[in-house]
Parts: C-alpha cells; sequence; structure tokens
C-alpha cells in the first residue's frame, strides 16, 4: 500500500479542493480518500509526501493524434520516413506525453490498436489509450486522403489503418465491422469538413446521406463502441446529434442552432471543442484554412459558453497532434480563454473526459475504487491553468499505481 500525504487535493468532480488530504493506493487503486482528519495511513506503508503541491487525477485528451507529425501530404500518409523509425518517433511521444501528466488519450486516427497493446503490456510508457483507427467516410470525405493529382495512399502490408472510405448504408455497417475488426476502441467519423479540408469542402458543407450516418452509429453502438463525429456546422452538424453519435469534435458553429445544444445536453452528448488546433489553423494553415479558422473563432468561443449555459459536457480534447506534442494542456489554457474557469477546465480533462470515453468507473476521479492515476503539481492551477502546459509543473505521476515520473 501507498500513501499521498499533505496535497491539496483537487478531486475531478469540481468539488472545492480539500486540504492536506490524505489517499490510500492498493494493488493499483485508489483505497481511501479524505482529508488527515478522516484518512490516517497504516504503519509501514509508503508515504509520498506532497505537503505544499497540488494532488489531481491524470489528465486526459480526448482528442489527439499521436501518430501525426505535420499536415505535409508525405507525413500524413507515412512515406517520408521508415516505418520502423515513425514508430520509435510514436513511442518517444507516448513516453514524452505520460511525464506531462496525461495518463489517458483517446486517439483520433493514425494510430493503430498495436500501440494501445504496447502501453496495456507494459513494452512501452504511455497513456492509457482508446485507438479510432480513422475516420469512416462516405466517398469525398474526410477519410477520402487523396492528393491534389487523386492519388491514394499506399496501404502497406498490414498496417492495421483500414481505409475508411464506405458508401450506403450497408457499405457503412461493413465498414464499422472492419474498424473493430481491426481493433478500433471508438468509432469516428466526420459529416462536415473543416478548416483543414480541401478547398471545396467547407465546415458547413454535408458530407452523408442521413440513412448512412444513422447505419454507422447503429452498428458502432451494436458492438459497443462509441462514435466521435467531426462536425463543425450546418446541416451535417444537426444531423450527427439527431441521429445520436456520443460526442461532437469542434462544433465550432453549434451557437447558430441552441435547439442542438439542448438535444445535446438532454441526450448527453459530449462537445470537445479542440480549440488548441485552430490557433496552428489561424496562423500556419493553409491560405482557405486560415480564411475558416478566422471566420469561425467567434462562433467557436459563443459555442463553448453557451454549451457551458445549456449544461452540454465539455471535454478538453486538443487535435493538436499534426503540429505539435508534449502541450496537451495547452487546451485547458485555451478553454479558460474562451471563458470556463480553471475548475471547469480541470473537469473537462478529467471526470468529463472519462466519462465521455466509456470509462468513468475507472478513472478521471480521485474517488476509492478508481485506478490510481493521479499527478503531484507544484503550484496551483486554479490560479493559473497554464502552469499545465508542458507538464512544467507536474512533478509527480502515477499510473495505475505505478510512479512513472517524481521529480518533487
Amino acid at each position: 500500500m501507498k500513501a499521498i500525504t499533505g496535497a491539496t487535493m483537487i478531486d475531478g468532480t469540481g468539488s472545492a479542493p480539500v486540504a492536506r488530504a490524505v489517499v490510500l493506493i492498493d494493488h493499483g487503486e485508489i483505497h481511501a480518500v479524505g482529508s488527515a482528519r478522516q484518512v490516517q495511513p497504516p504503519e509501514g506503508v509508503e508515504v509520498i509526501d506532497a505537503q505544499g503541491m497540488t494532488l489531481m487525477p491524470g489528465l486526459i485528451d480526448t482528442h489527439d493524434h499521436l501518430a501525426s507529425f505535420s499536415y505535409e501530404i508525405a507525413s500524413r500518409w507515412g512515406i517520408d520516413e521508415p516505418r520502423s523509425t515513425r514508430h520509435l518517433r510514436i513511442a518517444s511521444v507516448l513516453h514524452q506525453t505520460l511525464m506531462t501528466g496525461y495518463t489517458a488519450l483517446r486517439d483520433a486516427g493514425g494510430l493503430d490498436a498495436g500501440f494501445a497493446l504496447a502501453v496495456d503490456e507494459g513494452l512501452v510508457p504511455g497513456p492509457r489509450l482508446q485507438v479510432g483507427l480513422g475516420f469512416i467516410t462516405p466517398t469525398g470525405g474526410m477519410a477520402d486522403r487523396v492528393s491534389p493529382l487523386g492519388y491514394k495512399p499506399p496501404a502497406g502490408e498490414d498496417s492495421g489503418l483500414p481505409w475508411g472510405v464506405a458508401d450506403g448504408a450497408e457499405g457503412m455497417r461493413a465498414k464499422v465491422r472492419e474498424m473493430v475488426g481491426a481493433g478500433a476502441h471508438v468509432i469516428k467519423t466526420a459529416t462536415t469538413g473543416g478548416a483543414s479540408s480541401a478547398a471545396g469542402l467547407g465546415p458547413k458543407d454535408i458530407l452523408f446521406e442521413r440513412a448512412e450516418l444513422q447505419a454507422l452509429v447503429d452498428e458502432a453502438h451494436k458492438r459497443g463502441r462509441r462514435v466521435m463525429c467531426h462536425a463543425l456546422g450546418g446541416e451535417g452538424l444537426r444531423m450527427a446529434i439527431e441521429v445520436g453519435v456520443d460526442s461532437i469534435e469542434h462544433g465550432t458553429y453549434l451557437d447558430e442552432d441552441p435547439e442542438l445544444l439542448e438535444m445535446m445536453a438532454d441526450n448527453n452528448i459530449f462537445f470537445t471543442p479542440t480549440f488548441g488546433v485552430y490557433t496552428f489553423h489561424a496562423t500556419h494553415g493553409t491560405p482557405h484554412g486560415k480564411a475558416r479558422a478566422a471566420a469561425l473563432r467567434e462562433h467557436h468561443v459563443k459555442s463553448v459558453q453557451m454549451a457551458m449555459q445549456y449544461g452540454v459536457k465539455v471535454t478538453a480534447g486538443t487535435d493538436e497532434g499534426g503540429w505539435e506534442h508534449g502541450n496537451n494542456a495547452h487546451e485547458l489554457t485555451c478553454l479558460v480563454e474562451a471563458g470556463l474557469t480553471p475548475m471547469q477546465a480541470i473537469v473537462a480533462a478529467t471526470s468529463h473526459a472519462a466519462e465521455c470515453m466509456g470509462w468513468k468507473r475507472q478513472i478521471g476521479s480521485i474517488e476509492p475504487g478508481k485506478r490510481a492515476d493521479l499527478i503531484l503539481v507544484e503550484g496551483d492551477p486554479l490560479h493559473d491553468i497554464s502552469i499545465l502546459e508542458r507538464g512544467n509543473a507536474v512533478k509527480y505521476v502515477m499510473k495505475d499505481g505505478v510512479t512513472h515520473l517524481d521529480s518533487r
């Protein structure tokens, strides 16, 4: 058994911090939690003295791309370096991400299921992973990755990343089965274009027929998989919410249709704004990407503010993998800049994130019976949320009761 003592605890539920908290950990599980008056460490246990620090649940990113390193087409296709080099590069990013305090992460495309297995087996250190493998969309959609001249990326031998294009309701069902067979923990789709999509595929352009999307969602749910849906605005956004996806990724124009926010709150559909990635598109994107990012900024901020007012659960997902790794906590700074309190931003990266991923019973808050995914922070993130960026203030990381970083 281990005991963490002396810290001010932010438990991830949104409750007020607890001074001089004590957390007992046994066999990788949180055994008891409370103030020093309520919980006493048994004699002989290993004591981790955290006096003067802030204790938090391990942070969670609900939308990242760990296998992405650039928006250049050769990099996106994985043909700019040997596959072995890329895999080792990804392993390095996994370790780096864990060291910054992120103990769980949902990869929204590009990472095959083998990396989740490698982390689970202890072959490489990293956050516990959910992988989506890649988009599923009709021909011409976000999954239809072709060059401007019409060339398609090579699949490679046993890449573990099925081609995501499918057409018609039965085609969608078959593609979901294929993704699940390849190890997908979550099904990723897109009903609109986005900032980085082709010049002729904008943020409000619809990609699906309703019967196709309904079949995709039904098949995913039948197989116990949640559906995360890239949708920015227009009819594609409305269709996704009406059909019953589990989370809206980006949702930049939700402010234009408040009824959708009511539907999301009523049906527990999560909202992952991904502010971080639009920092890139606004400053380093394509000419049309810059224009789109500028046009949606005001709507994006208003959308998340309205979502909070309507009771929609907001989660912290970066979508930053294509241009930056190791600064997942940048999204928390972005959420606070958009109007959330630091406590709300922390909840978005802990308990709400865990619930969005279907892991509410296992992680996301410091409560008895949950896995011991915990971090210690030097300073007070409720005073300055930016201290979490790049893990600068993170001095201790525990995942499943195992210490991975201790620089106290």
